[in-house]
């Protein structure tokens, strides 16, 4: 029985060759808009490009197309958001805002809250790094958000978390670190006059 000679090995395809995605095609799309907004390029150069991008099979074919403008921010590029309740206290949310990949709350005399429910987030995790002091801090995510807490040390003050486990798809996990303090970390969804004030919001909105 005469031996069959080797298949040859699949040679590792450059990643320019490879096929670009609706979501590739929709982020160069995003891109090129926002270049024409901060007036990187003019409308005629948005349209040639944006025809090209729509119409684009691989990433090498996308990438000429943005490769004189500057890579966008993303969440991940932001630094640490740092939060001091001081003696009037702090907070951020509910109003839509952008999330970084880590968060310092420090209680102080006057209190944080620290609120997700119109937050802006693409990441797959945030670290919440929380200090209850003298005040406490509590933080807001919304249903389907989850939670893990197993890194926070309690303090005298103690961990008050009434969080759901149920993590929907694409939603990040809060992990929850630093120290209870004298008052306490809370971390919770909307309470019920929270959620009717986020509903007047998006009704209005």
């Amino acid at each position: 029985m005469t031996a069959q000679p080797p298949e040859p090995l699949p040679r590792d395809v450059p990643r320019g060759e490879l096929r670009a995605s609706h979501d590739d095609r929709e982020a160069v799309v995003e891109q090129l808009r926002d270049a024409a907004a901060e007036g990187r390029i003019d409308l005629d150069e948005l349209d040639t490009r944006l025809e090209r991008a729509l119409t684009a099979r691989t990433y090498a074919e996308l990438d000429v197309l943005t490769a004189d403008l500057p890579r966008p921010r993303t969440a991940g590029d932001l630094p640490p958001l740092v939060l001091k309740g001081g003696l009037h206290g702090a907070s951020r949310g509910p109003a839509r805002w952008d999330v970084p990949g880590h968060v310092i709350a420090h209680g102080g005399l006057g209190g944080v809250k620290l609120d997700f429910s119109r937050a802006e987030c693409r990441l797959p995790e945030v670290t919440v790094e929380a200090y209850g002091e003298t005040a406490g801090v509590t933080v807001v995510i919304p249903e389907g958000w989850a939670a893990d807490t197993g890194a926070l040390d309690p303090g005298i003050g103690g961990l008050k978390d009434t969080t759901t486990p149920d993590r929907l798809p694409g939603t990040p996990l809060i992990r929850l670190t630093g120290t209870g303090g004298m008052a306490g970390v809370v971390i919770r969804h909307p309470n019920r006059w929270e959620r009717r004030k986020l509903g007047n919001g998006r009704a209005r909105g």
